[in-house]
């Protein structure tokens, strides 16, 4: 099959096509015949092999979520069957012709979504529910700020957090980003190269905060939050250490969490894809909540994928298509 490896950590060029051999299901495990995979930051970490629990990256083949069908169920699968439409997440593997994974680890493709969009989902709406709505404890009329609103994890937490019924803000590096998360149903976009977030938001005050920047915003995150506020990091982009002062946090009774996927246990991902299921899909189907699609690419593409991921020029979601045309 084909399949993108990682020839040694470094830059998109080391993201190279080579033939692969096919992989077997175990028997917990489903084999997808992949139509389309998510392109996320992780992968590009993964990549130049910074990203949490990768571990030894030359060789591997990247990818933390496809859509696809059914191609073999391993004896003990008794959910799908061979044909059936699935997307899921994977700890590695999903930028190739074929991947397997944990049976539990897979979700319906849900009615109306092309494959290119369910692809988008597993990666994205797994991170964003169990930060923001587990970790983060999100409740309706609850403020929610996310850095990086037109990212594919943005994107996804505004459209989510207005179906639960909170309101939300989030910074953006651009007007044009901004605009496309008013779109979504933020009603604060602040384009953070123009104007200061803690300024703007202080007067409003904010009960969550999902951040991908880390760096100099830990300070004005604390102070934007209000008494049993919740920061919960998903990433730090500018810088993994800050200061902040722990008798304030005492004070207004402040928690500060965050999480990575990858590295999180089976038995925990299929828990998690029980939750997502039960509350996400439901919004899909309302037409409450669809993936942004930013652009795609071929697979042998995924070099061209990571530097438009690298240069965050991208509003939503970046995707490979892997057998276009199904």
């Amino acid at each position: 099959m084909n399949a993108i490896i990682i020839q040694q950590p470094g830059g998109p060029a080391v993201l190279t096509l080579h033939q692969s051999p096919q992989p077997q299901p175990a028997a917990h495990e489903v084999l997808i015949r992949v139509q389309a995979a998510g392109v996320n930051r992780p992968d590009v970490l993964m990549r130049q092999g910074k990203y949490a629990g990768s571990g030894a990256v030359a060789g591997l083949v990247p990818g933390l979520e496809v859509a696809g069908t059914v191609e073999r169920c391993g004896a003990e699968v008794d959910r799908w069957h061979i044909g059936d439409a699935v997307c899921a997440l994977l700890p590695a593997g999903g930028y190739a012709e074929y991947a397997v994974v944990d049976a539990r680890h897979c979700l319906p493709v849900p009615a109306g979504l092309s494959m290119v969009e369910a692809a988008a989902l597993p990666e994205t709406v797994f991170t964003v529910w169990h930060n923001v709505f587990q970790r983060g404890a999100l409740q309706p009329n609850e403020t929610l700020l996310v850095h990086g609103g037109s990212s594919g994890i943005g994107t996804t937490a505004i459209q989510l957090a207005k179906a639960w019924g909170s309101r939300v803000a989030i910074t953006a590096g651009d007007d044009a980003k901004c605009e496309a998360c008013r779109q979504l149903g933020a009603e604060w976009a602040i384009n953070y190269k123009v104007e200061d977030f803690e300024v703007v938001l202080k007067p409003v005050g904010v009960d969550v905060i999902l951040d991908m920047i880390g760096g100099n915003y830990m300070a004005k995150n604390l102070s934007l939050l209000k008494d049993d506020g919740r920061l919960v990091f998903i990433n730090a982009m500018q810088g993994a250490r800050a200061e902040f002062n722990a008798l304030d946090l005492m004070r207004r009774r402040l928690t500060i969490t965050g999480s990575t996927l990858r590295p999180r246990s089976a038995d925990f991902k299929a828990a998690l894809a029980v939750e997502v299921e039960k509350h996400v899909w439901p919004q899909i189907a309302a037409g409450k909540f669809r993936p942004i699609i930013h652009q795609t690419f071929p697979l042998a593409e995924a070099a061209a994928a990571h530097q438009l991921m690298e240069s965050s020029a991208h509003i939503g979601k970046i995707v490979l298509e892997v057998a276009p045309g199904w």
